[in-house]
């Protein structure tokens, strides 16, 4: 006898197989919960212990009284809050610019332009530091040495070791961020908007300003608070032009109390759990705020995307924006690559001042490979059982009633309001409190649990935009059949996902590749990544080194990203290719 056409929990306790299938949810349920909650929970309870790990517990206030009352923890979150505050400000104001030229008018170049600042998104800032490094360095700097060839400059005019040095690094990442979160949004504004505007004789500027802008505030506010809390997440750059003038952040002093002899956990935990609570505050007046208006911008009428006309404007706008494109992405890399051929960093009058030493050096050098060998497996670990996860999360949001998918979308999405530091710590105590992942603490498998945790977010709710389109009637067809829910997700909907699928464990691989915040806590001398040895080596004034391995990080990201625009550019994730 057929099977009757209902999903799946409707008719959970009318056979065991599908008991079993509700098992299976709440054991994902449980799943998510831990990696999520657990770690949080303890790093708020633990900022109240006061023994080191693996000695009896000592609870008191004394962590939270120097977190409190400490000059240079004050110090590091004034100038977390100002760095943060002033880059996402001059970045939202560029970015909103870039993101409707791109998306919104006739300006040339658009498809190459934005790919090029969807590679900024994911390029790993630390190669991006020694290249402005090599340009803007006070002693060194070629900029500042061409400069100084000009009669009436007589000083170094750049110096990338100071406040606004640390801002300009990154730009690169911050309007990265802008671009690809706005540009979609802006192409599904309705141009008929515009066009009234137009109509009354408003400028295009002037209607981007007074129209476009006010309709886009919620597309506009995710993206603000993604990029503090990325600016947040920023942890290398800090520490390579930040530490030497003695410019502390929130997560380089988390670092050092960390880190050094003896480590001070319980002060790092209290500092770790005043920032996530601002944080979260922040996200829920984002979403209160975006939760309490009304903001359509298609209608039923029909939908019409005309492009704004730039006219006289046209070329200029394409070659003001290639020029940004250029100077926050390519000019840096294109002199960190130049870096790695110079016999001493930075000195280019030395007699014969380039070499392939340092190639030949480092990829005979047994850390390079074995830091190789790590990335890629941390990168393919996060990126295949990072999609499977996340693929099953969001089938049993989309695709099922099972009681708990809002909280499970609600836990699958909280890893983004989590700066990667701050996971970094919280999981760090979690692998210390759990006996069962003690073993994992130092090697590649924590980093990989780390990194799917950090990129849950981004993976759930892109898998989740396709589940959306995909009718039910697939999956109740397999099931008339006799097909059970795992045969059905395995032969009918992974086939559907695959693209997204790809795109998601491409996405996957680049973060495990670039990232530096999130696992440089859990990271042992075995189990260094590519970007955590440049790391290394930059910070120990080793810069001959850290080039050459940077070009390696910045390589793998840029290849992954060329094939996630490929894939990507089929789930209109990628771009337009107008």
């Amino acid at each position: 006898m057929a099977q009757s056409a209902v999903s799946l929990p409707e008719i959970r306790y009318r056979s065991s197989s599908v008991n079993w299938a509700a098992l299976w949810m709440y054991a994902l349920l449980g799943i998510v919960i831990f990696l999520v909650m657990v770690p949080l929970t303890l790093m708020l309870l633990n900022s109240f212990q006061l023994a080191r790990p693996g000695q009896p517990p000592v609870y008191g206030l004394k962590g939270w009284q120097q977190a409190l009352s400490d000059s240079s923890m004050a110090a590091a979150m004034k100038n977390t809050v100002l760095l943060s505050v002033t880059r996402e400000s001059i970045a939202l104001v560029i970015g909103v610019m870039l993101a409707w030229l791109i998306a919104r008018t006739d300006m040339p170049w658009k498809s190459g332009l934005e790919f090029v600042f969807w590679v900024a998104f994911f390029l790993p800032p630390l190669p991006v530091a020694i290249g402005w490094i090599l340009l803007l360095d006070k002693q060194f700097g070629i900029v500042n040495q061409w400069l100084q060839l000009l009669p009436f400059i007589k000083s170094p005019v750049f110096n990338i070791y100071s406040f606004w040095g640390i801002i300009w690094v990154h730009l690169t990442t911050n309007l990265g961020v802008k671009v690809l979160l706005l540009a979609p949004a802006f192409r599904n504004l309705d141009a008929a908007l515009e066009e009234s505007s137009r109509s009354c004789g408003v400028t295009a500027l002037g209607t981007l300003r007074r129209v476009v802008v006010p309709l886009m505030a919620p597309a506009i506010l995710v993206s603000t608070i993604l990029g503090l809390i990325r600016s947040l997440d920023a942890f290398e750059v800090e520490l390579l032009l930040g530490v030497p003038i003695r410019l502390y952040v929130y997560s380089t002093k988390i670092r050092d109390l960390v880190t050094f002899e003896p480590p001070q956990y319980a002060p790092a935990l209290a500092l770790g759990t005043m920032l996530l609570v601002v944080l979260l505050l922040l996200v829920a007046i984002q979403r209160l705020y975006i939760g309490r208006r009304v903001y359509k911008t298609i209608g039923g009428r029909g939908f019409s995307t005309r492009q704004t006309f730039l006219g006289a404007w046209r070329w200029p706008a394409a070659i003001t924006v290639t020029g940004i494109a250029v100077a926050v992405t390519v000019v840096p890399m294109l002199v960190l690559l130049m870096g790695t051929f110079m016999r001493a960093f930075g000195y280019f009058n030395i007699p014969n001042p380039w070499t392939i030493e340092h190639w030949q050096r480092v990829l005979s050098d047994p850390l390079l490979l074995r830091a190789l060998r790590n990335t890629l497996v941390v990168g393919a670990g996060t990126a295949v059982i990072g999609t499977v996860f996340y693929s099953l999360i969001a089938y049993v949001i989309v695709k099922t009633r099972f009681p708990g998918r809002a909280a499970l979308d609600l836990l699958s999405w909280l890893p983004w309001a989590v700066p990667g530091i701050l996971m970094g710590l919280a999981l760090l105590w979690t692998v210390f409190a759990t006996p069962v992942l003690l073993p994992l603490y130092g090697t590649v498998g924590v980093l990989v649990l780390a990194l799917i945790i950090k990129s849950m977010p981004f993976g759930v709710q892109l898998s989740k935009s396709v589940l959306l389109q995909l009718g039910d009637e697939l999956e109740e067809a397999s099931r008339i059949v006799g097909g059970s829910w795992l045969r059905t997700y395995r032969s009918v909907i992974l086939p559907l996902l695959g693209p997204t699928l790809i795109t998601v464990a491409l996405i996957g691989f680049m973060s495990a590749a670039r990232d530096i915040s999130t696992i440089v806590l859990l990271g042992s001398s075995e189990s260094r990544t590519l970007s955590l040895l440049s790391l290394d080596f930059a910070y120990g004034g080793q810069f001959e080194k850290a080039t050459v391995v940077a070009v390696l990080t910045a390589g793998l990201v840029i290849a992954a990203a060329g094939l996630t625009r490929k894939f990507g550019g089929k789930l209109g994730i990628a771009g337009s290719n107008n």
